[in-house]
């Protein structure tokens, strides 16, 4: 079952469990569209593979089934991640 996670780790916007912003890996690392978009470029920074929108939970499901509370914020960095994006910028996700 996936955690939903509530922010972006990279830029820590708010990603509220009904949000259609939400962007995660097959790891369930969790982004903002707009950081997957233009910071990102589809490369998840910790696993180096794609990132889809995270699936919302209909509203009787969080009930039993909430989303976690902790709070990942590590934001990227660009000399870390540049050796990564190189690597896989030119394949698609389910080829690399």
């Amino acid at each position: 079952m996936l955690e939903i996670r509530p922010v972006c780790e990279h830029c820590g916007k708010n990603l509220l469990a009904n949000s259609t912003e939400a962007m995660i890996c097959s790891f369930e690392c969790t982004f903002c569209k707009d950081c997957t978009d233009t910071v990102l470029h589809n490369v998840c920074p910790n696993c180096g593979g794609g990132l889809q929108m995270r699936p919302v939970r209909p509203q009787e499901m969080l009930i039993k089934h909430p989303p976690v509370t902790l709070k990942i914020h590590n934001p990227v960095k660009p000399e870390q991640f540049k050796l990564l994006f190189t690597k896989y910028k030119d394949i698609l996700p389910e080829k690399r």
